[in-house]
């Protein structure tokens, strides 16, 4: 049964890499797109942004439409639905064709991420849970650790085409590999939408949404135009950027790895902690981003940051709504696409206005009203007697 699981959770963190890396690959290429097809640097971040829009938009309704069917048979239709966007985007010509195979995708993203969560988590007891999680996440790194500059490198070294293919076989290769491995995943007990629906009573979930959207819009507003910053502060080659990307991705999956251990150990302090420790380094980033031995120390220890935090988006917000774990699990991926649509846009505005340089204030400012947040969250969970739990401190590592 330990092999089983094994195996599952492995084809469930590479369907998660494969879905992840369709949405964040192109952030390495994003200066080589807007050449590509004659747009401008702000307009190629719309790839970025107007997928995240529409995760953000199918995030609490598309997982709760598909609740109550078979896991394995929604997980091939939305692996299906990912590969033949891929292939148009290889061939098409038109900028808006390829924006078109981005949005149709990101509709149903939420619906395989959100099934992946809540099947990592139901294969193991509740103790390991968060462990199986974090597994899971480990893909979402592998999509910047692995795609992101596998994608810059096969742009730069093949051809455009090709980089755009690797999407395709990785999403390819998760098929086939669910539809020969994965157990047919009948849903037990299904809630009904109502019961679902409920957690949204909760003005705890509300402003834990608000939270998460910030700490993904403190993240991505920056990362989203990382290549660029790098290309045009660091004055750094393609194939260094291609190597930072690694780093930061590399990084991406330390933090995942320390998350789950943090989360579990102590959870406030951590998450309390965070976007301070986010901050400084920010801060450092915007004062010594010209240069490239400080900006590779600054790559690494921020790709641990995001790493960690992106698990604490998670985490935040299905302990808002523990009941409901397939829809808080959509609204944690809504609320994460949202900041990052925010994030993405209002990143490419400072850069149109004020240079490539300026975009570190958006992911300060962000860092601002996450703090705001979740200090509010800390407060009220304090002053409603458990009613809303917020922690979990009491789970221990085995």
């Amino acid at each position: 049964m330990t092999k089983r699981n094994n195996l599952l959770i492995f084809i469930l963190t590479i369907g998660v890499f494969g879905i992840l890396n369709t949405e964040m690959g192109v952030i390495g290429i994003l200066p080589d797109i807007a050449e590509h097809f004659q747009v401008s640097i702000s307009k190629a971040g719309w790839l970025v942004s107007i997928f995240a829009l529409g995760v953000a938009i199918a995030g609490p309704t598309m997982p709760l439409l598909f609740s109550g069917i078979d896991r394995k048979m929604v997980m091939l239709l939305v692996l299906g639905v990912f590969l033949m966007g891929n292939i148009v985007s290889i061939f098409t010509s038109s900028f808006t064709v390829l924006l078109i195979t981005r949005v149709i995708p990101a509709f149903f993203h939420p619906i395989y991420c959100s099934l992946a969560f809540t099947v990592a988590a139901d294969s193991v007891s509740k103790e390991e849970a968060p462990k199986a999680v974090s597994k899971v996440f480990i893909g979402v790194s592998a999509g910047m650790v692995v795609g992101v500059p596998i994608v810059s490198f096969l742009n730069n070294a093949v051809s455009f085409e090709m980089a755009m293919a690797f999407f395709a076989i990785v999403n390819a290769l998760v098929f086939i590999a669910t539809l020969l491995f994965v157990p047919s995943m009948p849903v037990k007990e299904v809630l009904t939408y109502g019961e679902q629906l409920s957690v949204l009573k909760k003005l705890n979930t509300w402003i834990s949404i608000a939270a998460v959207i910030f700490i993904n819009s403190a993240i991505f507003s920056i990362y989203s135009y990382f290549a660029e910053y790098l290309q045009t502060v660091t004055k750094m080659s393609s194939n260094t950027i291609s190597l930072m990307l690694f780093i930061y991705g590399g990084a991406n999956i330390i933090g995942n790895i320390l998350a789950g251990k943090l989360l579990v150990k102590s959870a406030i302090k951590s998450v309390v902690t965070f976007p301070f420790v986010l901050g400084a380094v920010y801060i450092i980033l915007f004062f010594t981003g010209q240069f490239t031995i400080p900006m590779a120390i600054i790559t690494l220890i921020w790709g641990i940051l995001a790493g960690i935090g992106g698990n604490i988006n998670q985490y935040w917000i299905t302990s808002a709504a523990p009941k409901a774990p397939d829809f808080a699990n959509g609204l944690f991926l809504s609320s994460c696409n949202i900041g990052t649509t925010i994030g993405a846009a209002v990143g490419g505005l400072f850069i149109s206005e004020m240079g490539t340089q300026y975009v570190i204030l958006v992911g300060l400012l962000s860092l601002i009203l996450t703090t705001v947040f979740i200090l509010l969250r800390n407060y009220m969970c304090s002053n409603t007697n458990g009613q809303a739990p917020i922690f979990i401190d009491t789970e221990k590592s085995p």
